[in-house]
């Protein structure tokens, strides 16, 4: 579990991600010799703070979002979401400027969010959750678990992966924009026609904590059914436990793969939490489990 404490205590608010890309990319090199095959990696100014992996000969890409929501600091003590944070009084708020480290609370509400901290913050500075992790015999609760559940799978999929793309992707919680130019240059340097999707869901009506993990059959986004039959079908052989999911919104960076110039099938394959965009994101340890290992079957056997 060390690597998930590590993941969850990143700052990587949307258009900040270098933090957190410099960590996985210090963890890739460290760990991938001990992997079943060995990558190459491509990352660097060409890619931002994204980082691909390529193994062996890959059908099947798998992408997650190393950002997280947040807030920005405008003027005086104003803020403005990045993505759809939680608002609420007395939050406690971490991140840095030009004078240092800063910790504060938030105050006002959801139409004029603002910080307490007693002096002026450089405009532009984003702020962050203060994290606080708690795991119990049924459950993890922390900040980010959106997505960084989805890193952590990704990282545990490349362990034992042969043939595939592992991305790890930015934007994704305030819009998107870094799966264009990724897909592109997957398309050029070795194509796929299908992707998988680890990330965060929500726990509704219809999907439940400790049921396993989710496949999106929709969010606001509908993919292809014959290529959802697949998914399922293979889910349903691996004896995984799962769940299917049927919402009108939400969405991942799954929409930029419909959306893309190619023709890529894909599917969302995540956990569900409880307190979505808060500090108490909470998720049952059973469905973290059955996300790794179905996510690892699915990349293995697509």
């Amino acid at each position: 579990m060390k690597l998930l404490y590590d993941l969850l205590n990143q700052f990587g608010v949307s258009g900040d991600e270098s933090p957190t890309s410099d960590f996985l990319l210090h963890y890739i090199n460290k760990s991938k010799a001990s992997w079943a095959t060995q990558p190459e990696v491509f990352s660097g100014e060409e890619f931002h703070d994204c980082i691909l992996l390529k193994f062996g000969s890959p059908k099947t890409a798998l992408f997650a979002h190393i950002d997280t929501i947040g807030f920005m600091v405008r003027y005086e003590n104003q803020l403005v979401a990045v993505g759809g944070p939680e608002v609420r009084e007395g939050v406690k708020l971490v991140g840095k400027d030009s004078h240092g480290d800063v910790f504060c609370k938030l105050i006002g509400d959801e139409d004029d969010p603002r910080h307490d901290f007693p002096r002026a913050i450089d405009r532009g500075a984003r702020l962050a959750f203060a994290q606080d992790i708690r795991i119990d015999d049924e459950f993890i609760q922390a900040a980010y678990l959106d997505n960084r559940l989805g890193v952590y799978t990704a990282l545990k999929v490349c362990e034992s992966l042969e043939h595939g793309w592992v991305v790890f992707t930015t934007y994704e919680e305030h819009g998107g924009g870094s799966m264009p130019f990724l897909l592109s240059f997957i398309q050029q340097e070795s194509p796929i026609k299908q992707a998988l999707i680890a990330d965060i869901t929500w726990v509704t009506d219809g999907v439940l904590p400790k049921e396993g993990v989710v496949i999106s059959i929709r969010d606001k986004f509908i993919p292809r059914k014959k290529f959802l039959d697949r998914v399922i079908g293979l889910a349903e052989e691996s004896g995984i436990p799962y769940q299917l999911e049927v919402e009108a919104s939400g969405g991942s960076d799954g929409r930029e793969v419909q959306f893309s110039p190619y023709a890529i099938d894909w599917c969302f394959v995540g956990a569900a939490e409880e307190n979505v965009h808060s500090p108490d994101e909470k998720v049952a340890l059973v469905d973290l489990e059955a996300m790794i290992e179905l996510h690892q079957y699915l990349m293995k056997n697509l």
